[in-house]
């Protein structure tokens, strides 16, 4: 690893905003001291007229322990309303059990959301006991990465910063997709342009082919591209980061963005996008067309075919089939390979990318996002939303945040100009 990749940090972004817990919202509940030993018939009870619906992480009872080695315990009745000290919205069938074990009912504060962190549980139990489970993932590196997998990582990310700063006159985002099952590159895009003149598209893609960097590589280099705007800004990066079309999704409405240049990033041609395009293409031209091809399931075992099929008949069409076998196992094989979509990969990007970048990486099942530097304008994966929770999507992943140095970008670049 480089000396300076020593100070880079891995960091998850959880999939809600973390509250500090001391600032918790909280709900108001009615709340009565029992008997103990009407405890499991009051408790019971209540769980059927008057369940926690939504408030699984309260627990029901609260148990304190007095002077003289006494308990007192004291249960959760239901949810009152705002600044509502009485019971006259109570269910009917509440009030009935509150009046038959004549219960002394009072006003409690709950936390309203199940604590994220055990320093949240902590705090939730000095208002009322509550349950922390700690968040379970079937996504390596949530529980932290081990040294060979955070060089790797770091790795993959150096690559998409000297990507992102290969360019002579511009910063942009740059996005690099990664196979982690084989430590491969698979595709790799920057941010796209058009010339306003002419709207001719400028990529600004990286051309490595994706087997030229791997886990065992450790000296890889980024082509300077030749394609050079003739009307550019100057190599000074005085407006370093104006460029990276995540970080100004709406910038391409404007129709001159830089009075120095005649360019202006295409809407939809963001470094994500591009990625991805290059990811199918690369599965187009290293796999077969399947599309056309009809994969024919035969029943090679004649005791589960049909009851009603003779053992003739049965044996007469294992025979036939026993010619297209191969070439069937073989197709089928064949469709089993080619991957779907970009299920299981990595993606590394410079900048956190858009919400039309993210929602486009949830419908390619991207399985883990690196990216190093937050999008406090448009950022949807911690600065300003987080689609990573969004429950309604059929697609999750997890995103990490790559902790570096702002000047790494700047070194990047000056590096960059002194080869051009």
């Amino acid at each position: 690893m480089n000396n300076h990749l020593g100070s880079w940090q891995i960091v998850h972004i959880p999939d809600k905003q973390p509250v500090p817990p001391g600032q918790q919202p909280t709900v108001s509940m009615f709340a009565s001291v029992i008997d103990p030993k009407h405890a499991n018939t009051i408790v019971r009870r209540l769980n059927q007229v008057a369940p926690l619906e939504g408030f699984r992480h309260v627990k029901r009872v609260q148990k304190k322990f007095l002077e003289g080695g006494k308990t007192q315990l004291s249960v959760l009745i239901c949810l009152a309303c705002d600044n509502d000290t009485q019971l006259d919205n109570v269910p009917s069938h509440v009030q009935e059990l509150i009046n038959l074990y004549q219960l002394s009912t009072s006003i409690v504060k709950v936390c309203k959301y199940a604590p994220m962190s055990k320093a949240e549980w902590e705090e939730q139990c000095k208002l009322w006991p509550t349950s922390y489970h700690p968040p379970t993932y079937n996504i390596d590196g949530i529980t932290g990465f081990n040294e060979e997998d955070m060089q790797l990582v770091f790795k993959f990310m150096q690559f998409a910063v000297d990507l992102a700063t290969s360019g002579k006159n511009r910063v942009v985002n740059a996005a690099v997709i990664v196979d982690p099952s084989v430590k491969q590159l698979i595709a790799s895009a920057c941010d796209q342009i058009c010339a306003w003149k002419d709207k001719t598209s400028i990529d600004y893609s990286c051309f490595l082919k994706p087997e030229s960097i791997t886990s065992d590589s450790d000296s890889y280099r980024v082509a300077a591209h030749e394609t050079v705007l003739s009307n550019g800004l100057s190599n000074e990066l005085r407006q370093p980061y104006t460029g990276v079309s995540c970080l100004y999704p709406w910038r391409w409405t404007e129709k001159q963005q830089y009075s120095e240049s005649s360019c202006y990033w295409h809407p939809l041609r963001h470094a994500a996008i591009v990625a991805i395009e290059s990811s199918a293409a690369r599965d187009r031209r290293l796999l077969p067309d399947l599309g056309n091809i009809r994969i024919k399931s035969f029943e090679l075992d004649p005791m589960k075919a049909s009851p009603t099929s003779s053992p003739a008949k049965r044996q007469r069409t294992i025979c036939d089939n026993v010619d297209n076998e191969s070439a069937d196992n073989q197709i089928f094989h064949m469709a089993l390979a080619r991957p779907y979509l970009c299920t299981g990969y990595d993606i590394y990007l410079v900048w956190e990318p858009c919400p039309m970048c993210a929602m486009a990486l949830v419908h390619q099942r991207i399985r883990r996002i690196f990216y190093a530097f937050p999008n406090p304008n448009a950022g949807a994966l911690g600065s300003v939303h987080r689609l990573q929770g969004e429950k309604s999507l059929n697609h999750h992943y997890a995103v990490f945040r790559i902790v570096m140095p702002e000047e790494v970008l700047h070194r990047c670049k000056t590096d960059v100009a002194k080869t051009v």
